[in-house]
């Protein structure tokens, strides 16, 4: 049976270290002195599963937003050497905003 990171996060310790008992990995020696919190990382690493949570951008051009930032902390950079102050905040604000837009569209 496979399992994601959302569904063993949900599990109990107990039910962590079922899982963990069937495998033969060097992650998971000692699974029954392993709180959840190093449990987690260990079955994840002896199952081959990405430890991070990916967040989906729903609606937006996520790409396309982050190459928009790209270009502007270029100019933002170009911003600071030349001292222009109006040029600066709005950059950051429009760098800002773009950030967001990102983060509001993720669920």
């Amino acid at each position: 049976m496979s399992h994601t990171y959302e569904e063993l996060k949900h599990k109990s310790v107990t039910e962590l270290r079922e899982i963990a008992k069937d495998l033969d990995h060097e992650a998971v020696k000692g699974y029954t002195q392993l709180n959840k919190e190093h449990l987690l990382p260990a079955l994840c690493k002896a199952l081959g599963i990405d430890a991070h949570v990916h967040h989906d951008a729903v609606g937006i051009d996520k790409p396309a937003l982050k190459s928009r930032i790209r270009a502007l902390q270029k100019e933002r950079d170009a911003a600071v050497q030349t001292h222009d102050h109006s040029k600066l905040k709005s950059v950051r604000r429009a760098i800002h905003h773009l950030n967001h837009q990102i983060r509001a569209h993720e669920r």
